[in-house]
């Protein structure tokens, strides 16, 4: 077998990706109180959801401290005494910016 038949072979045992679009709204079922982790450092809390191609945050608060010892998870139960949070209010972030979403309660 030559080396291009192995890469044909081993491009067809690979399944192509579903990239997500804005009118796939299956793939992104977001909602409640979550733990939003953006690109470039910023950290807020707040009641997500959807809207197009952006996330919405409601009662948003900026996670300026978390406070943890064992790393963000351990806010999925509310603020620890140390974890410092400023009010932000409403705003809203595009969805390519999204890192990670932590579901939570208690904030």
């Amino acid at each position: 077998m030559t080396k291009l038949e192995t890469l044909i072979k081993l491009a067809s045992l690979v399944s192509e990706e579903q990239t997500p679009t804005s009118d796939d709204s299956s793939i992104f079922d977001i909602s409640g109180q979550n733990i939003v982790v953006l690109d470039r450092g910023f950290v807020y809390v707040g009641d997500v959801s959807r809207e197009g191609d952006f996330i919405i945050i409601s009662n948003a608060k900026n996670i300026r401290k978390w406070g943890t010892t064992r790393g963000l998870g351990e806010l999925v139960n509310g603020p620890l005494t140390s974890t410092v949070l400023d009010p932000v209010g409403s705003m809203m972030a595009p969805l390519k910016a999204l890192m990670h979403l932590i579901p939570c309660k208690g904030f």
